[in-house]
């Protein structure tokens, strides 16, 4: 087997239970977004785009339709020799099946897979996250600094810093010292829980850390610390672009209303880094006589003959005569029919809207739409 230089780890087993009844039968990395993507798009694709090749994805909640998702790796063009998307499931144990018990036993239960492509560094990634990003340009911040270990950080407003893993390092990008959700952050460079290891210090850290009986087993709780704290090279690198996690109905939502709003920062047509995805054969989009569309994201397989303005439509969506949809996002094959009015919710997949129905409101959290009302 060909040796690699860097392989990729995307952890994929969140629940996702804050976004509700959208997670209950699915993982949340396989939650649509952006008119015909799924989350996960976003991590594949910027490996594929960054010349990675190896992927491991370690799935463990709901995991069936993501599996079966992200094995068709020809989408992300990954299905060549010596390349491939891998599903990882925690391993079946003496006492029965067991669970990732953190993040970094995710890692560790995969070693002999790791291993067997003899790496010179590993890229950690989260599957639940938008945004579009260079790994390569990451892993030459890596090398040049000599780094044992490299954080992709991103700038946030200094109010904010409190919700986050805070980096603080000097001004060569060194990390001296790393607070999770501090109360008084002395940065605003947040952790995007993106990291390079270089692999051997990486794999006898995880073997280590199997031994401490009070271990979270986690990359932010123990590996990271425990770096910092026997005297490794932690080094930043600076991420400036558009990041989303989309961990709530809310923030799902406001991410896809960026596609409307913030076209420059999230620009899913860029031809030079595409984020791949399934290609669903539906008729093209159909816009009727009555059809009034102001400000709107819509996708192929569309029928619409009502109003729609400021909204995102997914694959499939019918917005019927006299029907409105404002400030909303209407998932696959979703049906709004006549005279219903939508507004500021999240449509799920496969919902019927009845005719002259009202749901949704002016202000305040978004709502999910998920049954036939």
């Amino acid at each position: 087997m060909r040796k690699h230089n860097m392989i990729a780890m995307i952890l994929a087993g969140g629940r996702g239970t804050r976004l509700l009844d959208l997670t209950n039968k699915v993982a949340k990395p396989a939650v649509y977004f952006g008119g015909k993507y799924r989350i996960i798009d976003f991590p594949l694709s910027n490996c594929a785009n960054s010349n990675i090749s190896v992927i491991g994805v370690l799935t463990q909640y709901e995991s069936v339709l993501l599996n079966s998702y992200v094995a068709q790796d020809q989408r992300w063009g990954l299905d060549a020799k010596d390349s491939g998307i891998y599903v990882l499931p925690p391993r079946e144990k003496s006492e029965g099946f067991g669970l990732y018990r953190g993040t970094a036993d995710a890692i560790t239960q995969n070693i002999d897979f790791v291993d067997q492509y003899e790496p010179d560094y590993v890229l950690i990634l989260s599957g639940d996250h938008i945004y579009k990003m260079d790994y390569d340009a990451m892993l030459e911040d890596h090398k040049r600094n000599k780094a044992d270990v490299t954080i992709a950080v991103l700038e946030v407003p200094l109010k904010e810093a409190s919700r986050f893993g805070i980096m603080n390092a000097h001004e060569d990008g060194r990390i001296y010292e790393f607070e999770e959700k501090p109360k008084q952050p002395k940065s605003n460079l947040a952790s995007m829980g993106i990291y390079i290891f270089s692999w051997p210090l990486l794999k006898q850290a995880l073997i280590d850390d199997l031994s401490v009986e009070d271990s979270n087993h986690d990359f932010g709780k123990d590996i990271i610390p425990g770096f910092l704290n026997s005297g490794k090279r932690l080094f930043t690198h600076r991420f400036k672009g558009y990041w989303k996690d989309v961990g709530t109905i809310d923030s799902l939502w406001e991410a896809n209303m960026d596609l409307i709003y913030h076209r420059d920062e999230l620009n899913l047509a860029d031809p030079s880094w595409k984020i791949y995805t399934e290609d669903i054969t539906v008729p093209p989009q159909y816009m009727g006589p009555n059809a009034s569309i102001e400000n709107a994201y819509i996708n192929q397989g569309c029928v619409v003959d009502g109003t729609v303005i400021n909204s995102v439509l997914f694959t499939g969506v019918k917005v019927d005569k006299g029907a409105v949809v404002k400030d909303s996002v209407l998932m696959p094959f979703s049906h709004i029919k006549s005279n219903a009015f939508v507004q500021r919710v999240i449509v799920a997949d496969d919902v019927v809207v009845e005719e002259g129905s009202k749901v949704g409101k002016e202000s305040g959290e978004i709502d999910l739409i998920s049954q036939n009302c």
